[in-house]
């Protein structure tokens, strides 16, 4: 079956054409460490797990490597600010990281590389740059001289001077060109650091990921993926990188990138200060809520992110669990989920679910796939025929990441569900909203709450709870 991806750096849907039927091999820029991770980057994860089970379906044997960064400037700064080892702060988050794509029913990637893994090869890979030509050291540091790549630009499509304002390129004394930046950087004694030709030091953001795509996949990969946030430096620069480290190499074949969130009509970043955790909505919501809630908007698209869009998750999901509840109320069989389905064939995927997904990942049209199969469950009383569509669903269900909840588990006692702190939480909310007037933010919290089987009675001496 044809699998057709946007192509971001021939701005194009394009027929998927791997180098080796035979093995795919896909790269996802993981997250920087240094904090938990926001809903975002579950977003770039969500999505990209969705590609590599639908490319597991359709090919014999798929690599897929994501990265977590382990040693960048912004790591250095938080262990300083907490005042704790930079490695005990990096372990700290990657637990914790994993943590929410464990809740988010992320499958875990092949490899998971770490540039401190990996220093040797990193510097292997900059003498390479150097003895072609492409870099240079100055000051101690080792710089990519952007001139000597005449491609440069052609992933982001941007002129010299977007170049420099998107990169927030440091314009120091001992660049030749502003645009150069950085393969290796000199570190102060304070400052985690290295031994290198150049001096002690650590590597440049950009080249760890393109020396972790060499080491662990080779030259020329099949698919990169990452958010659109990062096309423009670190991936036209890890593309520049990955070009020029040999002749004749094309270094990524497809260039997929996500969308980004939009919270309050600003897109949702650390440096815009409005992010919302994963840690923190798993407080409220079902790990498979938020999932279903990422995948109702097309991955290239923003996606407005919001407690009404968690809400409705909440209710299709529901309602998909519905009809596997009548299956299982059918057949007399204790409920099984998606999880049976881990090595799930071609044939037994769905066309309502298959369909859209082959046709660059549309996950709003596969999830409409699935409850048009859920009202056939619903409708139909013969056994045979619900176990029939009941595997299909549950096949669908697994390319999507979902159905992962016995339903028995899932319709369990909302108190299981939200904990006493966030309820609290929501009630200092709701009680600040109606003191700054803001009636219809105070109703929607009352209403959220009481969809969880929370009744909330307000007294004279403040609001009280209680559970259905």
């Amino acid at each position: 079956m044809d699998l057709f991806l946007y192509d971001t750096k021939a701005r194009e849907k394009r027929l998927f054409v791997p180098i080796d039927p035979a093995h795919v091999t896909i790269y996802v820029c993981g997250p920087t460490v240094y904090d938990r991770v926001h809903i975002g980057n579950g977003r770039c994860a969500v999505v990209f797990d969705v590609l590599v089970r639908l490319l597991r379906v359709l090919y014999p044997r798929v690599t897929y490597v994501q990265n977590i960064t382990d040693i960048e400037d912004k790591i250095i700064t938080a262990a300083q600010v907490n005042n704790e080892p930079w490695q005990d702060l990096t372990e700290r988050f990657t637990v914790a990281f994993h943590e929410d794509m464990q809740a988010l029913y992320v499958l875990e990637p092949d490899i998971e590389p770490k540039p401190t893994q990996l220093i040797d090869e990193i510097i292997q890979e900059i003498g390479t740059l150097i003895t072609r030509g492409v870099a240079y050291e100055a000051d101690g540091h080792v710089l990519f001289a952007v001139s000597a790549n005449p491609d440069y630009g052609t992933l982001s499509q941007r002129t010299i001077e977007e170049m420099l304002d998107g990169a927030r390129v440091e314009v120091a004394p001992y660049k030749r060109d502003p645009k150069d930046f950085v393969l290796w950087k000199p570190s102060s004694p304070d400052q985690p650091g290295w031994d290198s030709p150049w001096g002690v030091g650590r590597p440049g953001w950009h080249i760890e990921c393109s020396t972790m795509i060499r080491t662990h996949l080779g030259p020329n990969i099949d698919i990169h993926g990452a958010g659109t946030d990062l096309i423009f430096p670190h991936n036209e620069n890890e593309l520049a990188q990955g070009t020029c480290a040999e002749d004749g190499v094309k270094f990524v074949n497809y260039w997929v990138h996500n969308g980004m969130l939009n919270l309050g009509g600003q897109k949702m970043a650390k440096s815009v200060g409005n992010v919302v955790t994963i840690a923190d909505l798993r407080k409220r919501y079902q790990g498979e809520t938020i999932r279903y809630a990422l995948l109702t908007g097309h991955y290239r698209q923003s996606l407005l992110w919001s407690d009404q869009l968690l809400q409705q998750a909440s209710q299709s999901l529901t309602s998909l669990y519905r009809a596997l509840r009548h299956a299982g109320d059918i057949t007399g069989e204790e409920s099984i989920t998606a999880t049976n389905f881990r090595s799930v064939s071609l044939p037994q995927i769905p066309n309502e679910v298959l369909d859209p997904l082959v046709d660059d990942l549309h996950t709003p049209k596969a999830l409409a796939g699935l409850h048009a199969l859920a009202k056939k469950i619903q409708a139909t009383s013969a056994s045979a025929e619900v176990i029939n569509l009941r595997d299909q669903f549950l096949a669908g269900g697994w390319l999507l990441g979902l159905f992962n909840v016995p339903v028995s588990n899932y319709f369990q006692p909302e108190d299981k569900v939200i904990e006493v702190s966030a309820i609290e939480e929501l009630i200092d909310s709701r009680n600040e909203a109606r003191r700054n007037k803001d009636f219809a933010r105070a109703d929607e919290i009352r209403d959220f709450l009481a969809a969880k089987g929370i009744e909330l009675e307000d007294t004279r001496n403040g609001t009280r709870w209680s559970r259905r």
